[in-house]
C-alpha cells in the first residue's frame, strides 16, 4: 500500500470513530438510567380489555432518551411495582410477588429489557410519544418526562407464564 492510501484509510477510521462516540455515550447513559429503574407510574384511565393506560414519569439528562426509556420503565413497573389507583381508575399490584425475581431470573430479564428486546411487544406510546408541556420538567441537570403508554398486560402475563416466570391465574394453589 502506498503511504497516501494508508493515511486516507486512517483518517476515515478516525472520522468514523469520532462520529460514533456521541451515540455510544448517549446509549451508555440511557442504559445506566434504565438499570437504575428511576421512574414513577400513575394510573390514567382504564384501557381496553387486557391493557393498562398509564403515565410513566422517567428521569434522564435527555428528553428523547427519557421518552424511549419510558417504554422499558412501563413494562418493568407493571411486572415489579404495580401502581396506585386514583379516582375512577383502579390501582394494580405487580405481576410478580417478589422484587428479587428480577435478579434471580436475570438470564431472562436482561435480554428481555435490552434495547429492542421482547418487552417492546407489549408496549406502545399513545399520542405518538408527544409530550405535553405540563409533562416536561427540568430538575437540576436532568429532565422528568411524563409519557402516556399503553401496556398489553394480558399478553405480557401469557409470555411470563410461558417462560415460567409467573404462575398462571388458573394454576391452583
Amino acid at each position: 500500500m502506498t503511504k497516501n492510501l494508508l493515511n486516507k484509510i486512517l483518517l476515515l477510521l478516525l472520522v468514523a470513530t469520532l462520529i460514533s462516540v456521541p451515540g455510544i455515550s448517549q446509549k451508555r447513559k440511557a442504559d445506566k438510567d434504565t438499570r437504575e429503574w428511576r421512574y414513577e407510574i400513575e394510573a390514567v384511565r382504564t384501557g381496553v380489555t387486557g391493557t393498562y393506560l398509564i403515565k410513566v414519569w422517567t428521569y434522564s439528562k435527555s428528553p428523547d432518551v427519557a421518552i424511549e426509556q419510558a417504554k422499558k420503565n412501563a413494562v418493568h413497573g407493571i411486572i415489579f411495582r404495580g401502581f396506585a389507583g386514583k379516582a375512577g381508575v383502579e390501582g394494580k399490584p405487580p405481576l410478580v410477588s417478589s422484587p428479587d425475581l428480577e435478579i434471580e431470573k436475570a438470564d431472562f430479564f436482561d435480554p428481555f429489557f435490552d434495547d429492542g428486546g421482547k418487552f417492546m411487544k407489549f408496549v406502545s406510546l399513545t399520542n405518538d410519544g408527544a409530550v405535553a408541556a405540563e409533562d416536561r420538567f427540568r430538575i437540576g441537570k436532568e429532565f422528568k418526562i411524563g409519557v402516556l403508554i399503553s401496556v398489553n398486560v394480558g399478553e405480557l402475563r401469557k409470555d411470563l407464564e410461558a417462560a415460567g416466570i409467573i404462575r398462571a391465574l388458573n394454576a391452583g394453589f
